[in-house]
């Protein structure tokens, strides 16, 4: 096995009183696809700040394999040292790295590089991170939460990026697919410990369930020894009392197992309140349309959509999917067009941006509104600290600010304010940004039980896919198209890939219409992207060919199989993927000056 580029090795960190982190182990080696999973709170980010060295940890090893380079993508990148994207994104290139790669994932993630740091909004601020993070392709990268406030196309374009790269990678993430589809292997942080899964995070979930059930055994089995020992303390015979102190002993010992052992967090209890019954037809929309000036964000779109029905609205950012809801909604008049809401509707929204969360409010006050100490859920008073247990909050943050919660708890919370409410129509916008992978396993059960009617805006294809009968799509220019189905089935029906990427940006803090989008790339030209591996390829060839000659050198020397294997091992392995490499690269380079002959004729 390859020596780790980066190790990790009995961390700990205590924050207050219980330590977060006990016993955590964290190994990459080159070109390893770990995925990083654990619930909200557990240290996760918190242990991969320690692997990049941003956070020291009380006691335990970090080793980093000398001249190995390695790059951190962080929740909130901080930008504001920064004069431009450009001088932000360029500032993580190391000596030697090619500034070309950095324009070029501006340009594909929708960046001129010009834009000021203060004016971004956290989509944007995120893309340019991600522009410094790959940029210089480093030996080990480090992501969390990269899908994070990116749209659809944005994702795909990042996986197939990701996948192409030579770099290790250790991703956290709540999107399933993303997961799925990168990773070689797992590393689960549960109860302060790491424990690490040779496969991908496909298998994950069954192998975790297995680990948890082994350990609820193990603890059945501890406590019938437990009473066995009592048993024998109260009925056995007095005299001999004193020489048998050792089992006296024993028994205490296994009380103290016993209060050691920490308990997998529990999960959230969710149950929607739900409301009277609405009518047939919720809502129907005849040729609407809206327009942002000249800019045309839905152009003569009818739809009905019936009780019980679960949408699932799709696009890139900027595409309008949030007009379109409010559309439906009653919430936005249409420029022309008809929308009919159904008979005796009970909306309840879930706003993706936490807004209606006031900062400074204590925890149990948003959720009884001021109200005393009970929460009104499905026309039952429940006490306010039950009600946040079943969303995992201790009592303890009941008089704790809003302001102290993690992004994943605040989620948790918006969801426990909306869940509270009757309704017969949940307007979901984006939610399951921060959640964790089993609060967001309950909530499509709650979905899935709720009698009422959906309506889901969500980046989240594993999602839309488990939730949604029928999504509706962006296609550019206003037009929107209705799919039986989630978002594979839409993929199926439309016989292409994603919905088409636009690079319109995110919205600015003082912008809140849609911008507009940038035009398409002119036909008849190489893209920035093809002319630059055009002059590069060359280079490339003719390096991989020296590198070659020389490792064929090496393997052509005496005895070198007898007397260093691993040297021949190593020299034999990287000798086969130089070839390939290079073959690509002659058979690249070919194709693009074959188009360039042909557009220059």
């Amino acid at each position: 096995m390859a020596p780790p580029l980066l190790l990790l090795q009995d961390i700990r960190l205590t924050f207050g009183g219980r330590p977060l982190i006990e016993n955590a182990t964290l190994s990459v080696s080159a070109g390893e696809r770990l995925c990083f999973v654990g619930r909200n709170g557990s240290g996760k980010s918190t242990l991969l700040k320690i692997a990049a060295g941003t956070v020291e940890a009380d006691s335990g090893t970090r080793f980093v394999q000398p001249g190995a380079t390695l790059r951190y993508l962080p929740q909130e990148p901080d930008l504001s040292a920064y004069a431009t994207v450009r001088a932000y994104v360029e500032a993580g290139l190391g000596p030697g790295d090619d500034p070309y790669r950095a324009t070029m994932l501006m340009e594909a993630l929708g960046l001129t590089g010009n834009e000021a740091p203060d004016q971004l909004s956290g989509g944007e601020a995120r893309r340019a991170a991600l522009a410094r993070a790959i940029a210089p392709e480093p030996d080990v990268l480090l992501l969390d939460e990269p899908t994070n406030h990116l749209d659809l196309p944005a994702i795909e374009w990042l996986e197939e990026t990701l996948k192409s790269m030579r770099s290790a990678l250790v991703l956290i993430s709540h999107d399933r697919r993303f997961l799925e589809r990168l990773s070689k292997a797992t590393l689960w942080l549960d109860r302060g410990t790491t424990r690490r899964l040779e496969q991908g995070f496909t298998a994950f979930e069954e192998w975790r369930d297995n680990v948890l059930h082994e350990e609820e055994k193990e603890r059945e089995r501890l406590d019938r020894k437990i009473s066995q020992e009592l048993d024998w303390v109260r009925y056995g015979v007095t005299a001999r009392r004193k020489r048998n102190m050792g089992r006296l002993r024993k028994l205490e010992g296994l009380r103290q197992e016993r209060r050691d052992q920490r308990r997998a967090v529990g999960s959230v209890k969710l149950l929607a309140s739900e409301g009277d019954v609405s009518g047939k037809s919720v809502i129907e929309a005849i040729d609407v349309s809206k327009s942002y000036g000249e800019r045309a964000i839905v152009r003569d779109f009818s739809t009905r959509i019936l009780r019980g029905d679960r949408i699932g609205l799709v696009g890139a950012n900027g595409a309008g999917k949030t007009t379109l809801l409010n559309l439906l909604t009653g919430v936005l008049a249409p420029d022309s067009g008809i929308i009919k809401l159904g008979t005796n509707l009970q909306m309840v929204t879930l706003d993706q941006r936490r807004e209606s969360l006031d900062a400074n409010l204590r925890l149990a006050d948003a959720l009884t509104e001021g109200r005393g100490d009970n929460v009104m859920v499905n026309g039952q008073p429940r006490h306010v600290i039950g009600y946040m247990k079943d969303f995992l909050f201790t009592p303890e943050q009941a008089r704790a600010p809003i302001t102290a919660l993690s992004g994943g708890e605040r989620g948790r919370l918006m969801l426990a304010r909306a869940l509270a409410r009757p309704s017969n129509l949940l307007v979901l916008d984006e939610p399951t940004n921060d959640l964790d992978l089993e609060t967001l396993d309950l909530l499509e059960e709650l979905l899935d039980d709720y009698e009422g009617t959906i309506l889901l805006v969500s980046h989240d294809r594993d999602f839309l896919d488990r939730v949604a009968t029928s999504v509706i799509v962006a296609e550019g220019d206003g037009r929107w198209t209705d799919y039986a189905g989630g978002y594979t089935d839409m993929l199926a029906q439309r016989g292409a890939a994603a919905p088409t990427r636009t690079v319109a940006k995110t919205e600015r803090k003082d912008d809140k219409k849609p911008a507009a989008d940038k035009a398409p790339a002119s036909r008849g030209k190489l893209s920035f992207k093809q002319k630059h591996a055009l002059e590069t390829l060359p280079a490339k060839i003719e390096a991989l060919t020296a590198e070659i000659a020389k490792l064929e050198a090496t393997l052509a020397r005496p005895n070198l199989f007898a007397s260093d294997r691993k040297a021949f091992d190593t020299a034999n392995t990287r000798l086969a993927a130089a070839q390939h490499e290079r073959d690509a690269a002659e058979e690249e380079w070919l194709t693009l000056e074959m188009l360039r002959e042909e557009l220059a004729g």
